[in-house]
């Protein structure tokens, strides 16, 4: 009996603390209750729209000094107009002809060309085959397979053809943000070995 009045003490006892802690836990609205490594939250470093006593002009995000090439950027000296395009024919793909570059040029073409040019570049990629109203994507093979600019496109140099995918032509879009400048030069070279299809 004396051993059955203990447990129900201690049960009670029990009850009432946890009534007591969750009930004072709940009486501030503003409290976020105990954190851990509050560091880890709130960062050390300003925020790039924050004031900065550091700087003269108390601003974070600053100019870059004049003359400055953001890493991993490469300069492309072509600008998108009739005189850029004519210009990039003599530009030469700086990569080797190599299996490796080949199929990973053939994997970003396959991704990214083939939906309207085909998988075998002859311009009936599964967009142009769902869709009857799309018409003029160019194959890059056969005798009838003329540019939009003028020319065979089978005759079409790398320089031009990396310039059609740097800045897009008609209802084709740029793909300079999908692809870095080695990869379009994979895709190019991949293009190529299309060009050659009789």
């Amino acid at each position: 009996m004396l051993a059955m009045n203990k447990s129900k003490i201690v049960l009670g006892a029990f009850g009432l603390l946890a009534s007591v802690a969750m009930f004072s836990a709940c009486k501030d609205n503003k409290s976020t209750g105990l954190e851990y490594a509050r560091n880890m939250y709130d960062p050390i470093a300003y925020n790039q729209d924050q004031p900065n006593k550091n700087f003269a002009n108390g601003a974070t995000s600053q100019t870059p000094p004049p003359n400055t090439t953001p890493v991993d950027f490469v300069r492309y000296d072509y600008p998108n107009t009739k005189e850029g395009y004519e210009a990039s024919a003599a530009l030469v793909n700086p990569l080797a002809l190599t299996e490796k570059n080949l199929l990973e040029g053939k994997h970003f073409y396959t991704v990214f060309c083939s939906p309207c040019h085909g998988e075998k570049g002859d311009g009936q990629g599964h967009i142009v085959k769902l869709d009857k109203g799309i018409s003029g994507v160019p194959a890059y093979h056969g005798a009838d397979a003329i540019s939009s600019r003028g020319g065979l496109m089978k005759d079409m140099p790398a320089g031009k053809i990396y310039h059609t995918i740097m800045y897009g032509l008609n209802a084709m879009g740029s793909h300079a943000s999908q692809l870095s400048p080695t990869e379009r030069w994979k895709v190019v070279m991949y293009v190529q070995q299309l060009q050659k299809i009789q």
